[in-house]
């Protein structure tokens, strides 16, 4: 038993597996959280109704992308609890949103090179 890893004996004198750090402690997103987050929504729509009635010309794109990947990441944080959660499941969060930022530029430079001046 002296040269049994040290996990196969946690596990026996830890049946719940609490050391697991994901299952170390859970934390409690009060009402009023939720409230301040639906809040920020409910700005972060209004900003997007204001920017698409301004003619802002080639920046309009670039604004509400900014709006809506803010307003994303209000929403994986908060809702979907990332933010509470270990380093691990914070760096595939960011691993994915990478993931779709490098598609969407490669989608887009696809898309402008295939007819100069015409989009």
């Amino acid at each position: 038993m002296a040269h049994e890893p040290q996990h196969a004996e946690q596990h026996h004198h830890d049946p719940m597996n609490v050391t697991n750090p994901e299952h170390a402690s859970h934390h409690i997103v009060t009402p009023a959280q939720y409230a301040l987050v639906f809040a920020a929504l409910l700005v972060g729509t209004a900003l997007t109704v204001v920017a698409a009635n301004i003619d802002l010309g080639v920046f309009n794109p670039i604004i509400a992308l900014g709006i809506a990947c803010t307003k994303a990441t209000i929403v994986i944080l908060f809702f979907m609890h990332v933010k509470y959660q270990s380093h691990l499941i914070m760096t595939t969060v960011a691993a994915g949103f990478f993931l779709f930022i490098v598609l969407i530029t490669m989608t887009l430079s696809d898309y402008m090179s295939r007819a100069w001046g015409l989009w």
